[in-house]
């Protein structure tokens, strides 16, 4: 079973470290509002992520034949949710007083559930490399627990380079919220399209 965990080590990590929603708003937040401000949103990320990978492990484990259908709604709301991030990255300040939603806890937990890009990478580890292995919830979880590792570490990598970037991203912040709000916008383009 060592082996399968060593197997999906690749794709997690890849999965992990791309730009996508949590890695995007990991570092608009930090760069705008600091890791002060920042950390509720960085911990609302992680805790969705494990909730997540707990959901999709126990979901393919039990619904695999409704995991199609879910898919195909998840796009539809997963987009509509990134486009409204997308918007308040755009509008948002580095200021003391932003008050922005993208910055609380629930607004980084929720991004989880609505996030296909995570809920794809569950589901194909589930499917693709535990479940054919291991039918054991205990893997299973063991598994959700590692996803989680790998995807926490890719935000708060994209986290870290907000940080130390803040002052060059905050000088230029309207660019930066731009490009940042566009890249968010053709995430979920590309979802909805895929």
């Amino acid at each position: 079973m060592s082996e399968i965990l060593l197997s999906f080590l690749p794709y997690a990590f890849v999965t992990g470290f791309t730009p996508g929603p949590n890695n995007i708003l990991a570092l608009n937040t930090i760069s705008n509002n600091g890791w002060q401000k920042g950390k509720s949103m960085i911990i609302g990320i992680s805790a969705g992520f494990v909730c997540v990978m707990i959901i999709c492990a126990l979901g393919c484990f039990g619904l695999s034949k409704f995991v199609p259908t879910l898919i195909d709604t998840m796009k539809y709301i997963g987009a509509v949710y990134i486009i409204y991030l997308a918007i308040h990255v755009a509008k948002s300040r580095p200021s003391d007083e932003n008050k922005t939603q993208t910055k609380s806890f629930w607004s980084g937990f929720i991004l989880q559930f609505v996030n296909v890009k995570i809920i794809l990478y569950g589901i194909t580890v589930y499917m693709g490399y535990v479940i054919p292995v291991s039918k054991s919830i205990v893997f299973l979880l063991v598994t959700a627990i590692c996803s989680s590792i790998v995807g926490i570490s890719g935000t708060i990598t994209w986290a870290l380079a907000g940080g130390l970037l803040k002052k060059y991203i905050n000088k230029y912040y309207r660019v930066f919220n731009t490009l940042m709000a566009l890249i968010l916008v053709w995430s979920a383009l590309k979802l909805i399209l895929a």
